[in-house]
């Protein structure tokens, strides 16, 4: 019976593949320094590798309106364990702020963190406040007594009575807000803007996080939430329930929020229909109760223009129980299984798909290169080992040898002068591509559309400002683009004339991609569009609406800029490390053969001695490349997920 396992075993399988990565990605840093093929240039290389692997999370993004059954989901996914809904899941409006559920593996503790609803009247955005530990309650989580962590936990429903002045001051719309029976004239709104739970959970600790996401309400007020935080979650998870089909509200959500054009969810996104154990007949039997969850999934799919397969009916209730009850024919009736499949064959294969094309691919390449230069090391041995016999050297042969050896070696050296002069010339480049993505200019940008909105006395005006600054930025990486283009023409030339000129063939200039972020940007704008088109934003007072602006959308801009800069700052300096990495290896290796030749050819030992010698140095060698070939199969081998599609298909045509 596996009423508990499917998902946790396969996000443990993901966690041991990214673990033997970094074993491997450690081998071949260790096997670098034992040949002497080891470089300050490839040292950063690896090492960001590293960090890549060990900083990697899976974030899942749990969307809907009020009472869909959003955190019953998470519950019965993440917490039957305790035996009972550790989230508060009760009827009626329960997640009241956006909830990010991880575990915090540098502080290794159990915790929630609470932002006072109150910091929406800050200028900070919430990326910063993350920052400022001060602005949050803290509450201690101890996971050894389950009923004192979910009353904890409870805090995150909590809700105060305000003005409808306040509310509107604090980012809400009163006509969507629960009117306070207890105190006529009050709203009733979030206490708090944002919950961060760090929960000790074998997937959690893996680097799986979750975001639950409160209604409509809280979606339209908390623009970040929709601009920076859904986008990055790499899947969307969208809550719809079975006893009321797609609502207007729900349909809002997911045209607004979920399928826009400017959505990026790399994963895919997909909807659950909660609670079809309403429409469980005992009575009519299980056929007629199958046939109505096939048709409200058809009609869900045609509401939402996605397909039937991307609509999973579940019942989150049942589920629960049936974990906790270890019930497995009830588990299997509230087919939360299917979901769990669903999260391990689409989201956790594209994140291992990621993983593959920016690092994988990119460490074997720098592979292929050292193996490429220890090969070269064993044929020159080899030539070598053929200048001895039983009982004589051949001086004439090994002085041949040496010759070529010295003209190779002073090729190479020739070619990392070139080279860093080539990488000199390339970093002058980068000081014109720098001024292009600079923090001053971005700044100078700000500045400019903030004195242009708050200097304006009309919401056109100030949404013209809006659009300003991005045509600015727009104009900078389209720039970037162009001058970033020429750079790239400029490398390809040089590895033109390397490869031509060495024996290698398999080198690749590593490419700037600066397309990518302009992409980035022209998406950010579509959002700022609608941010700035959104009906609710356009009767929001001007002051507010420019600060809302300045936090969210130019906050987001500034994060984007950022990475552009790293990535700019960083391409001139590694887009000749493959080349400089063969030449630098190539050099190496030609001098330890001079150095050798010259021993033999001074030494007074016999032939056999240096023979034997050679042929100890050469066994060592392909023991070696064996160790490097070894590495090779290891990294190259496929992701848990793809392994598993692999053996399912293999079955499936049996």
């Amino acid at each position: 019976m596996n009423v508990n396992g499917s998902l946790s075993q396969q996000v443990e399988a993901y966690h041991a593949w990214k673990k033997e990565l970094i074993r491997q990605i450690s081998r071949y840093r260790l096997w670098l320094q034992d040949n002497d093929l080891f470089s300050d240039d490839i040292s950063s290389r690896i090492r960001r590798g590293l960090e890549l692997l060990i900083e990697d999370e899976l974030t899942i993004a749990f969307v809907g309106e009020y009472s869909r059954g959003k955190t019953e989901l998470i519950n019965a996914l993440f917490f039957a364990d305790y035996g009972q809904r550790m989230l508060p899941s009760q009827a009626g409006r329960t997640t009241m702020c956006p909830t990010e559920l991880f575990f915090d593996r540098t502080e290794n503790r159990n915790y929630l963190l609470l932002l006072p609803i109150e910091t929406r009247r800050d200028e900070r955005s919430l990326q910063q406040l993350r920052k400022q530990p001060k602005d949050w309650v803290r509450l201690e989580l101890d996971d050894t007594n389950p009923d004192l962590m979910r009353d904890v936990l409870a805090e995150v429903a909590e809700v105060k009575s305000v003005s409808p002045s306040e509310a509107r001051e604090l980012g809400f719309h009163e006509d969507m807000l629960e009117h306070d029976r207890e105190n006529p004239g009050q709203v009733l709104i979030p206490a708090w803007r944002n919950a961060q739970i760090s929960i000790r959970h074998p997937l959690f600790e893996r680097g799986l996080r979750i975001l639950d996401t409160p209604g409509l309400n809280a979606l339209g007020s908390e623009p970040e939430l929709t601009i920076s935080m859904l986008p990055s979650a790499h899947a969307v998870i969208f809550l719809l329930s079975a006893d009321t089909g797609v609502t207007a509200s729900d349909l809002s959500i997911w045209k607004d929020y979920i399928a826009t054009d400017s959505a990026d969810h790399r994963a895919g996104r997909f909807a659950v229909l909660n609670k079809i154990d309403v429409l469980w007949d005992d009575l009519q039997g299980e056929k007629h109760t199958q046939d109505s969850i096939r048709r409200i999934q058809q009609y869900t799919a045609d509401h939402l223009g996605i397909l039937p397969a991307d609509v999973l009916p579940v019942s989150a209730k049942q589920g629960l129980l049936a974990r906790v009850r270890n019930d497995e024919a009830l588990f299997l009736r509230s087919q939360l299984p299917d979901l769990e499949q669903l999260i391990m064959d689409r989201i956790l294969l594209h994140k291992e798909q990621l993983i593959t094309q920016s690092l994988i691919n990119d460490l074997l390449g720098m592979l292929q290169n050292s193996q490429a230069a220890m090969q070269t090391r064993l044929d020159t041995l080899k030539e070598e080992l053929d200048a001895f016999s039983e009982t004589h050297m051949d001086r004439d042969a090994l002085g041949r040898l040496a010759d070529r050896a010295q003209r190779d070696y002073d090729f190479y050296y020739k070619k990392l002068i070139t080279l860093r002069s080539s990488r000199r010339l390339m970093q002058s480049q980068s000081a014109m591509l720098m001024e292009l993505v600079s923090e001053h200019r971005f700044e100078d940008h700000v500045e400019k559309v903030r004195k242009l909105m708050t200097s304006s006395w009309t919401t056109a005006g100030i949404s013209r400002g809006m659009n300003h600054f991005f045509e600015l930025l727009e104009s900078d990486l389209s720039n970037l683009m162009s001058e970033g283009q020429l750079a790239e023409k400029m490398v390809s030339a040089i590895y033109r004339r390397y490869n031509d000129d060495t024996r290698a063939r398999h080198l690749e200039p590593i490419p700037m991609r600066a397309g990518r972020h302009v992409i980035a940007i022209r998406e950010l704008r579509k959002k700022a569009n609608r941010f700035r088109r959104n009906p609710r934003n356009m009767l929001t007072e001007q002051t507010l609406l420019i600060r809302r602006f300045f936090n969210v959308m130019v906050g987001e801009a500034r994060t984007l800029h950022q990475r552009v800069r790293a990535d700019t700052e960083r391409w001139p300096e590694e887009a000749l490390l493959p080349i400089m990495q063969y030449s630098m290896e190539q050099k190496k290796l030609l001098e330890h053969q001079i150095r050798r030749i010259r021993d033999m050819v001074r030494n007074e030992k016999s032939s056999k001695e240096e023979r034997l010698r050679l042929e100890a140095t050469v066994s060592d060698l392909k023991r070696q490349l064996e160790l490097a070939e070894n590495m090779h199969r290891q990294i190259r081998k496929p992701a848990p997920t793809l392994i598993q599609q692999k053996v399912v298909n293999i079955s499936g045509i049996a």
